[in-house]
């Protein structure tokens, strides 16, 4: 199965891991980015999407068995390619934010919409599948905390809270995790330290995940945060407000609350770092582990294009076949 991929992100590190285990299973992909400058919530201007759509149609016109639209505002772009299925997924922000009435009014015009929670699915108000980003646990997986710790250079005598987005990143409110954390730091005897982490590799992520004490999501809306599925399957703690699945996620999770107060989450907060516990969250995440996910996504594929991964037509290469092949005038 050949599948064009729209994004407004080619490097997000959920869509390439899913990219990836798909590859493995039979599907290859060519991928499309709207060109233009990116800030931290993948925001550009009308001119530039304006300027992806003739891009799209003349790459769409190549024979693919399906496009895959990543975030809503791919999707009109998606649907010009009028005769090759159409699979949306939709990320969070593109259905709480400013963005949804662009995703509300090109979902019912898609093959197959998949959002990452029941509450997305709720919001959206249209038929759609609900499916998490799945998490590698290979890659994130528990292993000793001083060894982690002393890899990415923490003091020992300290508590660390992770924080794993770029402090700019208005859904994510760093500034709320900021009072929290130094509320706890009037709490405490040892000192906490509020670490925030982004633009690392994704591979070197497992070792600040397993180097911290506590997991600390302050976001003002998500969809499913992948910082917390990870977390999970490194046994890391985690304290957050109820956004997206996180209360699914987190149940059953011990040491782990969800809260909705500043008040709740320090207190929340300071009873997880005092405890001094690693979670169970592995044994409750494997039902969204990358292989599961991608399972359920091959699914929705086939139902959209027609195609079998496993004994289908491409289409792609039939088109191509059909272009390479001599018109009657030309044969011998």
């Amino acid at each position: 199965m050949d599948v064009l991929t729209l994004t407004t992100n080619a490097d997000a590190p959920f869509m390439t891991q899913q990219m990836a285990a798909l590859e493995r299973r039979g599907v290859s992909f060519t991928t499309l980015e709207v060109a233009g400058d990116i800030d931290g919530e993948n925001t550009r201007s009308p001119l530039d999407y304006l300027r992806f759509g003739p891009e799209v149609v003349r790459e769409a016109a190549r024979g693919y068995d399906l496009i895959h639209a990543h975030y809503g505002l791919t999707a009109p772009m998606a649907l010009a390619g009028l005769r090759t299925p159409v699979v949306l997924s939709l990320w969070g922000s593109d259905v709480h934010g400013p963005v949804a009435p662009v995703s509300r009014a090109c979902a019912p015009f898609c093959d197959e919409v998949v959002v990452m929670s029941a509450e997305m699915k709720r919001v959206l108000g249209h038929p759609c599948e609900v499916i998490p980003d799945g998490v590698d646990l290979e890659l994130f997986a528990p292993r000793e905390q001083a060894d982690a710790r002393d890899a990415v250079g923490w003091e020992e005598d300290a508590y660390h809270v992770l924080f794993p987005y770029a402090t700019h990143r208005e859904t994510k409110n760093y500034p709320r995790a900021q009072r929290v954390a130094e509320a706890v730091d009037g709490l405490l005897e040892r000192p906490v330290r509020l670490q925030t982490v982004s633009g690392v590799a994704h591979e070197r992520v497992p070792t600040f995940v397993n180097a911290a004490d506590a997991l600390l999501l302050t976001s003002r809306s998500e969809g499913s945060p992948n910082a917390v599925k990870e977390a999970l399957a490194c046994n890391l703690p985690v304290v957050a407000v109820g956004v997206g699945d996180v209360r699914e996620r987190l149940s059953g999770v011990h040491p782990s609350a969800v809260a909705t107060s500043d008040q709740g989450l320090v207190s929340a907060l300071a009873t997880v770092l005092e405890r001094g516990e690693r979670s169970n969250g592995r044994e409750t995440v494997r039902e969204v582990s990358l292989e599961r996910t991608t399972d359920r996504l091959l699914e929705v594929y086939e139902r959209a294009s027609g195609v079998s991964v496993a004994s289908g037509t491409n289409r792609r290469q039939a088109t191509r076949a059909r272009e390479r092949r001599p018109t009657p005038s030309s044969r011998p």
